[in-house]
């Protein structure tokens, strides 16, 4: 009996994250030192551009999913979610203060909320069940290869070029380079097939109830939730590591070592979550997460900033992919954008006041403030998908 295989259109989609975050991680590390060094914003500053942008991202994902399954169409809102993302990428390059710059993020966020939930179904509507981690966990594989190579690229430039003196030219021209990368993702996804049943453009009516989705889904949402209390930018790990005393290159080092990681994990992972329970991977990744910032809040040693950020690494390879693939595979087939679309606005509207709650911290009350909220959050929802999978695991078994 032949094994079933994944579609070629979750590589094709994987080829388009590849290309689009070369582009995203050759400036994300960058940014927050551009706004503090060459535009002169603080750390409260970059909460609310990194909050708001992640709110409108999330709160879109939300609208689009529910949008893209009631006209069963997924690959318009991808074309139309990487084509503004990647033109957002050059207006930050002739910014001339952190508003315009917030009005670029969000518009590149903008389109990631367009973008994302129709691209999780269309990994998981051309999916079978069995192999859901598996995909999920190959494309974020790929989308941190990318991510690896953007990182390395703005290392390379930055100790090839950073001692010239030039620095503001410097950043403002990689925000230039960043933008060739995305264009090439977005042509990637011309070569992209939808599924005969999600191409008709014919509206039908979506009545949507909390029981549509099922108590399961709501019970991985809200614990999930507690979680995104706590879950800041990755902005602010970057001004951490700055501020303990790691040099530009070191920092994104330090980030290139954690996308390293991230990668090489990531499919190895999505394998393995299909062959056991993945809320014991999700538990597991988020007491990573709580190790990780505890561990930046109390470390001096600039080595020890790196090891963290590698091991983050593999707190993204375990949650990330795993739990798309558990929503995909806990709710019915005719809403899975829409599921995945109101789980990225819930987490990410909390994602939002952890980001404002963050940068007052860092302000008013110390550096390491948001690292220890982040960890205590982490930690409750590390055991409550320990708690849930342990009760199913009751549930199941035989008297």
């Amino acid at each position: 009996m032949e094994q079933p295989r994944l579609s070629p259109e979750v590589k094709r989609l994987g080829w388009v994250s590849f290309f689009t975050d070369i582009s995203s991680e050759m400036l994300y590390a960058i940014t927050p030192i551009f706004l503090t060094t060459v535009l002169g914003a603080s750390a409260g500053v970059i909460g609310i551009i990194e909050g708001i942008a992640e709110a409108t991202a999330s709160i879109l994902k939300g609208l689009s999913g529910w949008y893209s399954d009631r006209i069963r169409n997924r690959k318009g809102f991808v074309l139309a979610g990487y084509a503004l993302s990647a033109l957002a990428k050059p207006l930050i390059a002739i910014a001339g203060s952190w508003l315009f710059v917030l009005f670029a993020r969000f518009l590149d966020r903008f389109g990631k909320g367009v973008r994302s939930s129709a691209r999780d179904a269309l990994i998981a509507d051309v999916t079978p069940k069995e192999l859901r981690g598996r995909a999920f966990g190959l494309h974020r594989a790929m989308d941190t290869a990318g991510a690896l190579l953007g990182v390395a690229i703005s290392l390379y430039i930055i100790q090839t070029y950073g001692d010239t003196g030039k620095l503001q030219i410097l950043l403002r021209n990689l925000y230039w380079l960043a933008f060739i990368p995305a264009a090439i993702g977005v042509l990637f996804i011309f070569f992209i097939r939808e599924p005969k049943f999600a191409s008709s453009t014919a509206p039908r009516k979506l009545k949507l109830t909390g029981a549509k989705f099922g108590k399961r889904y709501w019970l991985i949402v809200t614990i999930a939730s507690i979680g995104y209390l706590g879950f800041s930018s990755d902005a602010f790990l970057i001004l951490k590591a700055k501020d303990i005393g790691l040099s530009l290159s070191n920092v994104l080092l330090a980030y290139l070592a954690y996308n390293a990681c991230y990668t090489l994990a990531s499919y190895p992972i999505g394998k393995l979550s299909d062959k056991i329970r993945m809320e014991y991977l999700l538990s597991a990744g988020l007491l990573i997460y709580a190790v990780v910032y505890w561990g930046m809040a109390s470390v001096e040693s600039r080595l020890a900033v790196i090891a963290l950020f590698i091991v983050y690494g593999f707190y993204a390879a375990m949650t990330e992919g795993v739990i798309r693939a558990l929503i995909a595979n806990v709710v019915s087939a005719d809403v899975k954008a829409t599921a995945l679309g109101i789980f990225n606005m819930i987490t990410g509207l909390l994602a939002l006041l952890a980001s404002l709650m963050a940068g007052w911290l860092w302000d008013n009350v110390s550096s390491d403030a948001p690292f220890f909220l982040g960890a205590a959050f982490a930690a409750v929802a590390a055991v409550g998908f320990l708690l849930i999978s342990l009760q199913r695991n009751r549930a199941l078994s035989p008297l």
